[in-house]
């Protein structure tokens, strides 16, 4: 059985995966799609927008929360500062709020009426501080309501298997051997403390 890849190429994680599998010559078949884009110029530029300011800011802050919360903790031995802690929370709240008025306002979902890539990479992105035990829909019905039509969207069983793992992560954290790690702890230093 061959493998099936579905691919817009016009995006780079796309490429990568082509280019990736061409090079380790993994037999697959192509089937070109387009990235649930929207329709109209205006859909798809406000996905493309979305996609261009998400890796500065969305990304970059949830991802924080969850090192500061969960990794970093076990490789120190010891919390985080709360100075830095409560930094990093103020950036998550500045992104969160930003999806909520400028990207969603009071549409369903970022582009639009219908699921978009937008709101794939854009929940992913906010189940990561999940997964640090951070409860970041509780204060926020838009954002919530909007998270439930994403995981209805897609699918809530794989909606759920996608974000098994994350949400997980403090108990696996709790098993690893925390003087393997240790090899990180200038790094971590340098970039979060």
């Amino acid at each position: 059985m061959v493998l099936e890849v579905y691919l817009d190429l016009c995006s780079q994680p796309c490429r990568s995966v082509y280019m990736f599998a061409k090079h380790n010559e993994i037999p697959f078949d192509f089937k070109k799609v387009s990235l649930f884009q929207g329709k109209e110029l205006r859909q798809r530029a406000r996905v493309h927008e979305f996609l261009s300011w998400q890796h500065t800011a969305l990304r970059l802050h949830g991802s924080k929360i969850f090192w500061l919360r969960v990794l970093i903790p076990k490789v120190l031995g010891e919390e985080v500062p709360q100075d830095k802690m409560e930094a990093a929370l103020e950036d998550l709240n500045s992104s969160l709020k930003l999806v909520e008025e400028k990207f969603l306002q009071d549409r369903p979902f970022i582009a639009g009426d219908h699921i978009s890539l937008a709101d794939l990479v854009a929940v992913v992105e906010i189940m990561q501080p999940i997964g640090s035990g951070l409860d970041v829909f509780e204060s926020r019905p838009r954002l919530s309501a909007w998270q439930q039509r994403v995981r209805v969207a897609v699918g809530t069983e794989l909606f759920d298997e996608a974000h098994r793992e994350i949400l997980a992560s403090r108990e696996m954290v709790k098993t690893m051997d925390a003087s393997k790690l240790q090899i990180y702890k200038p790094k971590i230093l340098k970039l979060f403390l």
